[in-house]
């Protein structure tokens, strides 16, 4: 009987190479779905001509592996560096794949596992992204929408109440703490990449739309399977996780190629911000390079274009199948400026709702005979705890529960959707007690109630979860543990979002934004380098919850790529 090597081994092997040694995409103890598209690559230092080179998987040619051919290339990019590639590469059958590149006398060698899956189980698939939403922002939205009495809640969140539960590890394959990007990424192609990148391995080729693709979890439902596609967020739709749908690049700021490569996948729903990156160059703020005009492109292609929530609504009471929906020039407005008429509400007046958003594009993509993937994101969870702005992020949270609410109700009627509830990372957040006004003192430390003295606040929740008022006089002491250099005076920002850090005095550089800086504010040095103007994300855990089938694979602690494994398990995309 032979004895092989376990992963483990192999990889502890490959890490302790010489530095120098061949690089090979995927990475030692990739996943991967038997049948998807890939590309395969391999890098060699020192830029060695092609007759110097082997590269084997399981012993063989990898062109006959992977049915394509492939092509060598000397000095990649001018680099001191050739490399080896096979775009769209395959694997139908699943198995342990060993792939050994060799240059004179220094070898490199990666293993996979290439994966099948058994029959379909799930005829829907919703994933639901709570962006940067840590524990703490689950108990926040609990204690403001459900209220806290002697230490029992009033009611119980959706995303709560649901049978299966995880913790995912969510560090990519170049840092400890990841971003959107990579995060993103992992959920749907179920391999890791590095910052800012999304679809693609982390190479050394030049350009960003360049380096070595892997099929996103969008293409494969259509492809493999036919199904319908929504892309639903409160962000850019060009923005880390609704792009991450469907994008390759190591840049995640190429929003002008993202546009294209939503075009080109063509999801029947799209809905969020960021208009200015669908306009021609010509059209007054624009921001593409070209004059390609992707409104009018979609247009064409069937899809009826909205700007408002009453659009929206008209669209989709018309039976529009295909939706491609612009609410905002940036951001949509979260939930709370929404419901206080803030932020930029007196620009955009008619923003829609996640939750509202989520019914329509579930009752339209409901319509396909072949089921259908839907991505939700709260976008702004994150973008709030980078300003540091804990009551409009939680607020949004309160806003994607909700959004889980409708879901839930159209996943009873036939039991057969997977909902998947689940942060991208999380930011360094904590209830430590409460802010009470009654206390002695001015500063915010003195009006800090901590064990005991840390009473329950009593917000007061309006029929969709949101409280009337944050700027109660007993309220929750909400703690960041990474920020800027900032004034915190321990209250809500009521008339705008939270700026913490302006530029400094030294180019590149922060310091507190002395608007803030008023009596009874405590000025705080910055615990970030003072290249920082926000929070930064943290490599913590992150909870997801599910229901449904394919629901029981999550539980104890697993990697982010496994979300994308479960995924396509529960819709069969493994089966030949």
């Amino acid at each position: 009987m032979r004895r092989t090597l376990p992963i483990a081994v192999l990889a502890a092997l490959s890490s302790a190479l010489p530095a120098g040694a061949q690089t090979i995409y995927p990475l030692d103890r990739a996943e991967i779905l038997a049948g998807s598209l890939f590309d395969f690559k391999v890098e060699f230092p020192g830029a060695p001509a092609s007759d110097a080179v082997s590269v084997t998987v399981n012993g063989e040619d990898p062109a006959k592996v992977f049915g394509a051919a492939a092509s060598f290339v000397q000095k990649e990019d001018g680099l001191d560096h050739s490399a080896l590639i096979i775009r769209g590469a395959t694997v139908a059958k699943p198995g342990r794949y060993e792939v050994v590149a060799k240059v004179g006398d220094k070898t490199r060698t990666v293993a996979w596992e290439v994966f099948g899956t058994p029959a379909r189980t799930a005829r829907n698939v919703i994933l639901f992204v709570g962006d940067g939403m840590s524990v703490t922002d689950r108990t926040a939205a609990r204690i403001l929408s459900k209220g806290l009495v002697e230490g029992r809640y009033g009611g119980e969140l959706a995303m709560d109440d649901m049978p299966a539960m995880a913790l995912i590890s969510t560090s990519g394959t170049d840092s400890v703490v990841t971003d959107s990007a990579n995060s993103m990424s992992a959920y749907t192609t179920g391999h890791k990449t590095c910052v800012n990148a999304m679809g693609v391995y982390c190479s050394l080729a030049k350009g960003t739309l360049d380096h070595p693709k892997v099929e996103t979890i969008g293409e494969l439902v259509k492809r493999k399977a036919g199904m319908a596609l929504g892309v639903v967020t409160n962000s850019e739709i060009e923005d880390a996780t609704p792009a991450g749908v469907v994008s390759h690049t190591r840049r995640r700021s190429d929003y002008n190629d993202i546009v294209k490569m939503f075009y080109d996948v063509k999801p029947d729903i799209v809905m969020g911000g960021g208009s200015p990156n669908f306009l021609p160059k010509a059209v007054p703020g624009s921001k593409r390079t070209d004059e390609e005009n992707f409104v009018e492109k979609f247009k064409a292609d069937g899809y009826a274009f909205v700007s408002t929530a009453t659009e929206m609504r008209a669209a989709f009471a018309e039976g529009r199948g295909k939706v491609l929906g612009l609410f905002n020039t940036g951001n949509v407005d979260g939930a709370y400026d929404r419901k206080f008429k803030k932020g930029t509400t007196a620009r955009f007046p008619d923003q829609p709702d996640l939750a509202e958003q989520t019914r329509l594009a579930i009752d339209a993509l409901a319509k396909s005979d072949k089921g259908f993937f839907l991505m939700v994101e709260s976008a702004r969870i994150d973008k709030y705890k980078h300003s540091l702005d804990w009551e409009r992020g939680v607020y949004d949270t309160i806003m994607l529960d909700n959004a889980v609410k409708v879901a839930k109700d159209f996943a009873a009627r036939n039991n057969d959707t997977l909902i998947i509830v689940v942060p991208d990372h999380a930011h360094m957040v904590g209830i430590i007690g409460t802010y009470d006004d009654s206390l002695p003192g001015q500063t915010p430390r003195e009006k800090l109630g901590v064990y005991e003295k840390s009473k329950f606040p009593q917000y007061k929740p309006d029929a969709d979860g949101y409280p009337e008022t944050v700027d109660l006089p007993l309220r929750l002491g909400y703690s960041f543990g990474s920020y800027p250099d900032h004034c915190f005076d321990a209250k809500p920002h009521l008339d705008a979002e939270f700026v913490p850090a302006v530029a400094g005095a030294e180019k590149g550089t922060f310091v507190a934004n002395d608007k803030y800086c008023q009596p009874g504010a405590v000025r705080v040095t910055g615990n970030l380098p003072a290249t920082a103007n926000s929070g930064v994300h943290a490599a913590d855990d992150v909870l997801l919850t599910a229901l449904g089938p394919g629901a029981e694979a999550f539980r104890g602690r697993l990697d982010n790529t496994r979300v994308f494994r479960t995924i396509v398990t529960a819709l069969g995309l493994g089966r030949e």
